[in-house]
Formats: structure tokens, sequence, C-alpha cells
């Protein structure tokens, strides 16, 4: 009697075995196994990282397994069981491998295809044709899209992590539970004894130390001392947290009328305002979409304020970049310009407000809007319009591994309403949700074409810039993923028609645009693609999105955000409106009081950690893949971004301020924190 030798693995995460009963059958091209039990008799089944293997015995052979059948079945009480792949022998000696890498929960079944991606105008039988759009009809039920708030993009129909589908949902929700990680953070660093005193002020700057001492590293410390210092302030827009709101100044907009009598003793060219504008050696960053923003109220106790300053900077002959004026509204008449030859509190408090501003705009439009909530509109098109055979799909999935399980997280704790957001931050109690359906209006496709935003604010040239080290690996990690997404479209997309007619390519591009960003006509993404260049750009734009992108904005917060006058999360007394009032009290009396700035160093230190067993750049444990030709071109991928790593670390070697959050080695795959 011919016999199939069926070897499964279970998962080795938390709680991956399973105790309930696992009945297989194998469907072929000529004819189909009895349901079979999988069962040793004298061994534990599907323990916890087991790997086991059962016979299939069948009356006669059933040719070439094109599906195989798992279910799972109740023994004495539901028991999740995670199963990561299964192969069969077939007979003959012919092995195929079926990923599967998914939780059965109850009385779940799953139907499984071999690891082989196909595009949907390659299947030709109609059992497989049945599979895949089966798939897709269940998914379509179980990923729902729902929209959180007017104007936002789309996210996941649940409101808890627990409503989840078992599949995204994280191994254990006690490691991303925003309280528990915030009340460890607080405990870690000692500072229980300042959260009884909410609302009571420091005393002077050094008093801000007595919470640092537990937190210092090379580079918060580093800003620590040197964060009243000029050059320090001009070097975060280039590699802080939030590199992505300067740009080349070409003409001065009329809000903001600087002239050369106010800025010339700050210029070192011998030339005027106007000529250093057309040199490009002046840069700006305006933060006109704060502007009439509600700051936090939930606290009737302590007034919160917020502000929509604007920055005038300097390429200075050391090639630096230097504040030369900074006006904290958008209209000058009620705004005077602050200069450095001001007051020395005068203008130090300016430029905390202009780090408080850029808190506000890194956190909820560079961080939450740009990285979490556009990774996961690209998620749950996926899950929705590719079945799990398709490329694409097995391209995709790992870069979105936890991140509609951390959004939904962070709806459930941290952004909603009565939730940690408000406790520390200007824009809590709505302002957040006002600031990203503003952020919403200007955001488009080509923003997050990386070569495409650094150019369109003027900062592609190196020679002009030479220390933008953001700039400068985020290129490099863009072209080498690029490369990567290439290989992979071009080996199963043979030319130009092959994208054109993938009915589930062109799918999942329009559920992006017309669900997921709810058709929106400012954002211009694209509703359909033409070419494998197209495809390869927008993949690229989705794996660069959640990976490198959410990395350069997210591991830094601890570094540059952990010395709180530096970016402070909230303000207690409104920007001034005229000079000279600046004093050490003032500003002290300005920045957050004790409470609020534990609750906010809490916050950076737990947004700053990287998961436990962190998957980084280019590695897929999950097989996915199983054609040798994609893995060839992931161990490309990979010699490409260790050459990325060697070459940052080599630049770093020496520096006080090493910039490494584009660095390949510490840039997770996906959007998990």
């Amino acid at each position: 009697m011919p016999s199939y030798t069926v070897t499964i693995a279970t998962g080795s995460q938390w709680f991956a075995g399973t105790d309930d009963y696992i009945y297989i059958t194998l469907v072929g091209m000529e004819g189909c196994s009895e349901r079979t039990l999988l069962d040793k008799a004298l061994y534990n089944d599907f323990e916890r990282g087991a790997v086991d293997s059962y016979q299939v015995n069948v009356g006669e052979n059933l040719g070439d397994i094109v599906l195989v059948k798992i279910e799972k079945k109740k023994y004495w009480m539901h028991d999740d069981w995670y199963c990561r792949y299964i192969t069969i022998k077939s007979p003959d000696g012919e092995y195929k491998e079926f990923p599967c890498f998914r939780w059965l929960v109850d009385d779940r079944e799953v139907v499984l295809r071999d690891g082989r991606a196909f595009l949907p105008q390659h299947d030709k039988t109609s059992v497989v044709k049945q599979h895949r759009q089966k798939e897709l009809d269940t998914r379509r039920k179980t990923y729902r899209w729902k929209e959180w708030q007017p104007g936002f993009p789309m996210s996941i129909d649940a409101n808890k992590h627990r409503d989840l589908p078992r599949d995204i949902q994280f191994d254990s929700e006690k490691g991303v539970d925003f309280i528990l990680n915030y009340s460890k953070a607080i405990e870690n660093l000692c500072m229980n004894q300042f959260m009884h005193m909410l609302q009571s002020s420091w005393s002077d700057f050094a008093d801000f130390e007595r919470i640092f001492v537990r937190i210092k590293n090379t580079i918060s410390e580093y800003v620590m001392q040197h964060w009243k210092e000029d050059f320090m302030f001009g070097y975060q827009f280039l590699n802080g947290c939030n590199p992505v709101v300067i740009q080349k100044c070409t003409k001065l907009p009329d809000k903001f009328p600087v002239t050369d009598e106010m800025v010339s003793v700050s210029l070192e060219r011998e030339l005027t305002l106007e000529q250093e504008i057309e040199a490009g050696n002046v840069y700006i960053v305006d933060y006109h979409v704060i502007d009439d923003i509600k700051a936090n109220s939930t606290d009737p106790c302590t007034l919160q304020y917020l502000a929509a300053p604007m920055c005038l900077l300097y390429k200075n002959t050391h090639n630096k970049i230097m504040p030369i004026a900074i006006q904290l509204g958008q209209t000058p008449d009620k705004n005077p310009i602050f200069l450095p030859t001001d007051g020395q509190y005068d203008w130090l408090l300016a430029k905390i407000w202009v780090r408080s501003a850029d808190f506000q705009h890194h956190q909820t439009i560079t961080h939450l809007l740009r990285t979490h909530l556009m990774t996961e509109v690209f998620g749950i098109a996926m899950y929705r319009q590719l079945p799990a055979v398709h490329p694409v799909f097995k391209l995709l999935i790992p870069h979105v591994r936890y991140t509609i399980a951390i959004n939904t997280k962070a709806r459930e704790q941290l952004i909603c309403e009565c939730g940690i957001f408000d406790k520390a931050n200007a824009t809590g109690g709505g302002g957040h949700v006002q600031l990203i359906q503003k952020a919403m209006k200007s955001l488009t496709f080509r923003s997050f074409c990386f070569p495409d935003m650094v150019k369109s604010r003027g900062m592609d040239k190196k020679e002009e810039v030479p220390t933008y080290f953001y700039r400068d690996d985020g290129y490099k990690v863009w072209e080498a993923t690029k490369s990567f997404v290439s290989d992979v479209v071009n080996i199963y997309y043979t030319d130009d028609t092959d994208v054109q007619e993938d009915e589930e390519i062109q799918a999942f591009i329009k559920d992006v645009c017309s669900f997921g960003m709810q058709d929106f006509d400012h954002c211009e993404f694209p509703k359909s693609l033409k070419s494998r260049e197209e495809l390869t750009e927008y993949l690229t734009v989705v794996v660069f999105t959640a990976s490198a992108q959410h990395a350069a904005v997210n591991f830094g917060q601890y570094d540059w955000c952990s010395w709180i006058p530096n970016a402070p999360s909230t303000m207690r007394r409104p920007p001034p409106q005229e000079k000279g009032l600046a004093n050490v009290n003032l500003i002290i009396e300005s920045l957050p009081d004790r409470g609020r700035s534990s609750w906010h160093l809490g916050a950076v230190w737990a947004l700053s950690q990287y998961q436990e067993n962190e998957l980084y750049l280019g590695m897929y444990p999950d097989e996915h893949f199983i054609e040798k030709p994609v893995k060839d071109a992931m161990q490309k991928f990979r010699r490409q971004l260790a050459e990325i790593t060697s070459g940052i670390r080599k630049r770093n070697e020496g520096k006080k301020l090493p910039y490494y959050n584009m660095s390949p080695d510490k840039i997770p795959n996906s959007v998990a924190v």
C-alpha cells in the first residue's frame, strides 16, 4: 500500500504546542487521501518546537500533491496550535514543502498549497483556483477596514488586541502592554519618588539630572552636556529623531520677515542674507501644521501650550547648521523674531519652544502617522487581497509582522481618550487627532519614496550638507532594498504584461488607495500599476517604511529626548511675545513638571527598546519562499546590508555623536514597537 511521509513542525514560541487532535488530508492531482488522525500513540505529539513525522497510507498513488488540509479538533479544552510547515515525501521519494506559519484555533482547519509562489494568471487547474479564491473570501471577512477617526488612514476593525485574528496577535500581549511597560520604565529609572509630585516644578536645570542619572548613554549624556549650544540644536534637524522637516530655503516667506540687518552678525561669508540664500547656505523649518491645534486641557489644574514656530538655519563655513532666527508663531505682528544676539535666556527659551514643537511633530506625524498607521494600511490590504501563494504576500509578510497588533494596542491604551498620551503631551486630549487630520491633507505617495522625499526638501546634495547621515545611510538602505525587491519581482513577473494581468496585485494597490487612504484626492496613491518598475518602487516603499524609516525615527528617542529640556513633551507657559522677559525661572516654569517629566522619560525609554528575539532587516527565518532564486536574492541582500553596516561602523569610529539609526543591524524588519 502506498505511503506518504508527513513531517510537521510546531512553532517554538510560547504556547505553540497543542494536545488537541490533528487530522490531515492530502489532495493530489489523481486522488485524495482519507482524513487521517496524526498520533504516535506512545509520544506527545505537537509539542512546542517539535518536528514530528507520520505515515499516511493511501489505497493508490495520489499523484502530485497540490493541497494539504490540516484540521484541529478539541481534545478536552480548546488549545491553540502554531504550525510552521509541513513536508510531504511521496512513495517515489519526491519531497514537497508546504509553508504554514499560522495559528489553528478552536476547531479551525487550514488548507495549504506547496511553497512555490504563483501569480493568479499562472494557476491553471480549477482546484487551486478555487482554493485561492476561498482563502481570499475568508480573509476579507476576517480583516475588515474601520475608520478610527475621521480623516485618518483606515485601520483594522478591532477594538482590542484580543479581538484581532490570532495570526497577527503578539505571542505575548504582556510584552507590549504600554501601561505595564511605562510603569516598569518608571520603576527601573527610579522615578517613583517624583510621581506623587505631579504638578510641582523643578528647581533648576541641574534638578533634571536627578531623574537622568540612571539612563545616561553616550548620546544622551552628550545631549545633556551640550543641549544649550546652537550647533547641537542645528545638528538634530539632520540626524536627530525628526530628520525630515529641514529644507533648503530658496525664498523667505512673507510671514517670516527676517532682514539682513537682523542676522548679518551670524553670517560668515561676507554675503548678504539674500546672497546666502541664493548660494544655498540657508535652510528653514516651519511647523505651520501645528498652528491652531488645541493644546492639552485634560488636567484642569495645569494649563498647557503649543506653538507653531519657524526657524531659519545657516550653514557656516565649518558646514555646521546653526540657527540664526526663530519666530514662535505664524503671524509676525504678534511674534517677535528671536536672534542669537538677544539675551541668552530669550534665545534659549525660543530654541526650547522649537524643540517642543519638533517633539509634537515627530511623535504624531513622522512616527505615528507616517510609519505606524501607513504600514498598517499596507498590511490590511495585503491580507485582504493577496493569498499566501502570491509572491508579494511572501515578500511583504515579514515586514508587517505585529504592526496591526501594536497599533491596536496603541489605540487601546496610548492614543485613546484618557490614554497615556494625555498624561504628558501637549497634543494629548485630542490635539494629536487634529494634527494627524491636518497632516493627512499634505500626505502624498511620492513623499514615501525616500529619494523623492529628500530631494523635494532640497537636501539631496552631499556636497552641500556633508553631515546629513540620515540621508546618506537612507540612500544606501533604500537602494539595497529596491535591488532586492527588484530581484524578487523579476523572478515572478517576466514582463510588464504580467503586472497588468495580475488581478490580485492590482486589487491590493486599489485597496490601499480606495479604502486604506479613503480615496483622498490629494494623496495621489496609485490605483493601478502598469510595469515591473512601478511595482518594484511601490513594494520598496512598503518595506522601507516599515523597516528603515521606522527605525530612523523611533529608536533614537531615548538618545535625543531623555534629556527633557531638549525635547519637552509639553510647555506650561505660553510662548513669549516680547523680548527681555525670559530668565531661568520662567524657563523652568515653562518646562514639564516632575510628574509629566517622569511619564515622558518612561515613554521614550519604553518606545526605544527592541523586542526580544528581534528580526532585523534581511532576516527571514520563516521560509515562505522555497525557490532557490529567491533565497539567492535574500543572500545577496544580506551581503549588501552587511557592507552598509560595516561602512557605518567605520564612519562612527571615534565620533562623539555617532549616527547608527539607519544601520541595517539596528533596523527591525517591521513596525512592532
